[in-house]
């Protein structure tokens, strides 16, 4: 086990995971919001802008899954730091590219880096965090997803309308450099998961170890249903309610800054229920209470703007919140030496996960000759269906660690 960390020194390397996470992903949202400006001014089509969005994601799956068999040969401060200073570069390529292809290959870069920081942030609060206490840690962590879109996506709207599309890059670039000088202060080294790594295996002999144990293969699972859960409905709230319900374009700021903002406030609170009480029963709950936001988001109706923005304040508390518990226990699946590489699996699996379910709405979902889209109701029910799943799933999952 690591030297264990005081009260200070734990909370100090806590909030620099939720930073890194913030960044993380503030560099993958950031792009979405920015398309007008990208294709006005790099004269790029509706076609290659989506592949800009999807190259980031498509790295990212492929560099977790390569680290999935070396993840657990470095120290994870080193890892975090490396990765870290890589996507730095990536963000600032952004800012300076002059093309469509510059702007791919930053793209595919940052999606390269930023694609493992996740799982390195994960399997730094599993190894140094008790397990009695890691759940309200990864709470804490993934604040920065909370963050992102209260702070940071309305923060890299108002930069590009004010200064153009690439100050958001170049500001995003400047905060990564200041948290990466706040890394090399508070993350401590975690190397102790090397004791029991064998300097004799190759990269096959790494996967095998990896995906033999059955436990991590219902780890991922519950990973992948929940994924799958989330970007059936995700990637068309936002079309959907100014197709079918009428929200003006303006107004989905709010939806981002209320939604966001209400997650603020739960993630601790979820964080410590899933301490108090076994992981599976509370992520159980999470996925039943967040049928009701599911089906209400996907059902196409005309309402006063509150009634969507409390419906969108469910959405984000349960949907999100579900991956608190799920993550303490997918961490909590194996042993140290392994942690490293299967919450890089994981990670791989959550973006072809999320990828393939945003492919499978986008075939349910058909656009009338009014705009209107249709079958939304549909993958609504889809996705409360994997949901389901994922509950089996997780009763699965034995704790080892």
């Amino acid at each position: 086990m690591p030297r264990p960390m005081n009260a200070r020194q734990e909370l100090g390397l806590l909030l620099v995971l939720m930073l890194v996470m913030f960044t993380c992903i503030a560099d993958f949202m950031i792009m979405m919001p920015l398309a007008s400006y990208l294709m006005a001014e790099l004269k790029i089509s509706t076609a290659q802008f989506g592949l800009l969005v999807s190259a980031y994601s498509l790295a990212a799956g492929a560099s977790s899954l390569l680290a999935s068999s070396q993840a657990d040969r470095f120290d994870r401060r080193h890892s975090l730091l490396g990765c870290y200073a890589g996507l730095i570069v990536a963000t600032l390529a952004c800012g300076l590219a002059t093309d469509f292809h510059w702007l791919l290959l930053a793209r595919v870069l940052a999606g390269i880096f930023g694609g493992v920081l996740g799982s390195i942030c994960m399997a730094i609060v599993g190894d140094v965090i008790p397990p009695e206490r890691r759940g309200q840690a990864m709470s804490w962590v993934m604040l920065g997803f909370s963050l992102s879109a209260v702070a940071g996506v309305p923060l890299g709207l108002w930069l590009a309308a004010h200064a153009g599309w690439r100050l958001p890059f170049y500001a995003l670039a400047g905060i990564c450099v200041v948290v990466l000088l706040a890394a090399l202060v508070w993350v401590p080294p975690v190397r102790a998961h090397l004791a029991r790594l064998d300097p004799n295996a190759n990269w096959l002999d790494n996967y095998r170890e990896l995906l033999a144990d059955i436990n991590h293969w219902w780890a991922v699972g519950l990973t992948a249903m929940l994924m799958v859960s989330g970007f059936l409905v995700i990637p068309f709230i936002a079309p959907t309610m100014i197709a079918n319900s009428g929200i003006a374009q303006s107004e989905l700021m709010f939806v981002y800054l209320v939604g966001g903002a209400g997650t603020i406030f739960s993630r601790p609170l979820i964080g410590r229920l899933s301490d108090r009480y076994p992981k599976r029963h509370v992520v159980a709950a999470l996925i039943v209470l967040s049928f009701l936001p599911i089906v209400l988001v996907t059902q196409s109706f005309h309402a006063p703007l509150g009634w969507h923005l409390a419906i969108s304040l469910l959405f984000f508390v349960f949907v999100s919140g579900r991956f608190i518990p799920a993550t303490a226990l997918v961490t909590g699946a194996t042993r140290p030496h392994l942690r490293g590489r299967l919450m890089a699996f994981n990670s791989a699996v959550q973006n072809f996960a999320s990828g393939c379910a945003s492919l499978l709405a986008g075939l349910i979902i058909t656009q009338q000759p009014n705009g209107y889209l249709a079958h939304y109701g549909w993958v609504g029910l889809l996705s409360c269906l994997a949901g389901l799943v994922g509950i089996w799933i997780a009763a699965r999952i034995k704790a080892v660690s």
